[in-house]
């Protein structure tokens, strides 16, 4: 129970690693904000399984991109918990486009939910971590913002600045005792809700063969590992930890 008595928000945190990582704050005593964009259904089961567990939670639909609707997100976790000690941005939207087909319009669509969503969601729940001069944000970003991925230009450079968001604001707030991270994922066995993973088909087999195949310790993470990683960071643990980088990625990148 290290996190008892605090609260997390966690950004698209109805499936993958938003899901693993809500589900690990609640089993260390937090209460959890539970955010996704649509899924209505896929938010109230997560916050079913974590009332479970015997903490509070609450589900709240908004798009991140969204000034107003993060606010309004913001204003409900002030209400029901007193606000979020604990900010994960982890949500984010992926579709890839060469980068001669990439139109403004998407461009802007992609750093709108991946970069603008961070700044919009940090700035909801900063007043009251600094008021307490206690506070821990949490930004995922991946292995696309330190390789070059064609077709992923939009969401490379989004992640990239998520990094130089962290570094900045871990020496802004740090004399508020807010410690600010980022966790950089390497290739994981996340869920999607479109694929048939009962019967998955012979291209499905060599996506994930290839995926595999570069990383040496020759396996898939789970958003349990990186959840893990998550939830030490924002205990007593990693109290003198801020402004870094952290790869979780089975030494398939170094950098």
């Amino acid at each position: 129970m290290l996190l008892e008595g605090r609260t997390a928000l966690v950004t698209g945190s109805g499936r993958n690693i938003g899901r693993a990582t809500a589900l690990a704050f609640a089993r260390e005593g937090a209460n959890v904000v539970i955010n996704a964009r649509s899924s209505q259904a896929e938010v109230d089961e997560v916050v079913r399984e974590a009332q479970s567990i015997g903490v509070g939670a609450i589900g709240i639909l908004a798009d991140i991109g969204n000034p107003q609707q993060v606010q309004q997100m913001a204003d409900k976790a002030l209400e029901a918990f007193g606000g979020a000690d604990i900010l994960v941005n982890n949500a984010a939207i992926r579709p890839g486009r060469p980068f001669i087909d990439l139109d403004y319009e998407e461009w802007r669509r992609v750093i709108g939910v991946d970069l603008d969503g961070a700044f919009h969601c940090t700035k909801a729940v900063l007043p009251k971590m600094m008021d307490q001069r206690w506070g821990r944000i949490i930004n995922i970003a991946g292995m696309m913002a330190f390789e070059g991925h064609a077709g992923y230009a939009h969401i490379s450079a989004s992640k990239m600045g998520l990094v130089g968001l962290t570094r900045s604001l871990a020496v802004e707030l740090a004399d508020h005792n807010i410690l600010v991270n980022c966790v950089s994922p390497g290739t994981i066995n996340t869920v999607n809700p479109n694929a048939n993973t009962d019967r998955p088909t012979e291209e499905q087999v060599e996506v994930v063969a290839r995926r595999v195949a570069r990383v040496p310790l020759g396996r898939l993470a789970s958003s349990d590992e990186i959840a893990a990683l998550c939830v030490f960071l924002a205990s007593p643990g990693g109290g003198y930890i801020s402004g870094q980088t952290i790869h979780v990625n089975g030494a398939a990148d170094r950098r």
